[in-house]
């Protein structure tokens, strides 16, 4: 990012400006705390007030700072202060503006399950042959969309951007914002459906990403899923489909899950194995979402084979560690679903091991009145043969465990409160031995990520 607070005031069309100063700002921040030289400062309201964090920005390098004009301005201010109406408004035209003046191609990508996988699969593959950006962490919802635009270099050839959603018409927002030349769905699941109440309308606010798909774009999307065929119909734009079934365009013609990674061919290319180094046949489904942009962008397979076998996924996403005693660890604390839950495992149980395969499991958050339902659902999952011992967490896990309790000995089923994560932990380290494999799963919510790191210590 590179803009005069004079640019800015242009993008924004207005003249109100406080301290007015011929300054450059070159990035965007929200949080005073991660402001640097030259930071424009964006004070949203959250828990508390960003506006009461402007002086800490200036202390920090700020450069400029936005100002809702409601707010009483303080006289200890010293860095050009931008007057706007609304702040967030304000940073989503500032971000629209200079999403044009740079203008990248844009990948958006969303989906109940993978998207942020897949979204760094495909930044690091496009960034082979090309000058990269791509959303930070989380960074996917009406705030760190345009945060992620605004902290673009000016010489950004691609952009590849994560639509996150709760809430009907918030991806129609965002895709509005980046106009996508590309867009991604990788699934429809039940994530969220507290907020939408069928996978019908989770998926009608998926498709919203093709809302403003430009006109000369193409859309990518999961053909096994039979919803996103069905409302795909009404989409004029070129279409890959990508999934197992042989129906897709881009389908695996054979592939191979092991515990740290998984190999498979697809029937686009003859004789050419790829090898991700991650375990899991549904990162094969990620993998081909990821292809099918390559080869959109004309990117040598080779390149692909290269970037993906080297592919280092987001923290917290099924990444193997070590417990205190040399256990292995999956984790995947930072968020969870049926759907997710289901597939990790299905390819667990696959793993060879001469000790137990340990499962936690946290509540599966935001599911609404179809929780209890989701949550025994994955009864059909859990198998004393495949699954020694069992540790659920959270209320909705309750739901679960007396289920479990008809096929499991009570001994093998442990159920705690979210707020005994102490206890939980505690309970790991008396049970669990040196050559058992224990995963750890659920919603970010429920922090198992405490227990993670009690159970390396």
């Amino acid at each position: 990012m590179k803009l005069s607070v004079k640019e800015i005031l242009k993008a924004l069309n207005s003249k109100q400006v406080i301290k007015e100063d011929e300054v450059i700002v070159t990035n965007a921040c929200f949080d005073s705390r991660k402001v640097i030289q030259g930071s424009l400062f964006i004070p949203l309201a959250g828990n508390r007030d960003g506006h009461e964090f402007v002086i800490k920005a200036q202390e920090f390098g700020a450069t400029a700072s936005f100002w809702q004009k409601d707010r009483e301005i303080p006289t200890n201010i010293n860095i050009p202060l931008i007057l706007v109406d609304d702040v967030l408004s304000a940073l989503q035209t500032l971000a629209k503006y200079y999403l044009n003046k740079v203008n990248p191609k844009v990948v958006a990508i969303t989906g109940s399950n993978g998207k942020t996988t897949t979204k760094d699969m495909v930044a690091s593959i496009l960034s082979s042959e090309m000058n990269v950006v791509y959303t930070y962490a989380n960074y996917n919802n009406e705030i760190g969309v345009p945060i992620t635009v605004l902290n673009m270099e000016t010489n950004t050839e691609t952009l590849v951007v994560e639509l996150g959603m709760d809430r009907p018409g918030q991806i129609d927002a965002l895709s509005e914002l980046v106009q996508p030349d590309i867009a991604v769905i990788t699934m429809v699941g039940e994530a969220h459906i507290e907020f939408f109440g069928t996978r019908d309308k989770i998926a009608d606010a998926k498709m919203e990403i093709t809302n403003h798909l430009r006109e000369d774009g193409v859309f990518i999307f999961n053909g096994d899923d039979d919803l996103l065929l069905e409302k795909s119909k009404k989409v004029s734009q070129k279409m890959i489909t990508f999934g197992f079934n042989e129906s897709n365009d881009i389908y695996p013609i054979s592939y191979d899950s092991k515990k740290t990674d998984t190999s498979f061919e697809l029937n686009i290319y003859e004789d050419s194995q790829f090898i991700l180094p991650l375990m899991g046949d549904y990162n094969v489904k990620n993998a081909m979402a990821s292809i099918a942009v390559a080869n959109e962008f004309q990117i040598p397979v080779i390149a692909i084979k290269e970037q993906l076998k080297k592919f280092i996924p987001t923290k917290n996403r099924t990444e193997w560690k070590k417990a205190f005693n040399g256990a292995d660890i999956l984790s995947d604390v930072y968020n969870s679903n049926p759907t997710a839950v289901k597939d990790v495992l299905l390819n667990l149980k696959k793993i060879p091991t001469s000790g137990r395969r340990v499962v936690v499991l946290g509540d599966m958050l935001e599911l609404g009145e179809q929780s209890k339902s989701l949550h025994e659902s994955l009864f059909d999952y859990l198998d004393p043969k495949y699954f020694q011992e069992i540790y659920l967490i959270g209320s909705d896990m309750n739901y679960l465990k007396k289920k479990l309790n008809t096929k499991y000995d009570k001994l093998q089923v442990k159920y705690f409160e979210k707020t005994q994560l102490e206890e939980l932990s505690m309970a790991i380290k008396t049970d669990l031995k040196p050559e058992d494999i224990i995963l750890l799963k659920a919603s970010n919510g429920i922090h198992l990520n405490k227990v993670l790191e009690q159970i390396q210590k």
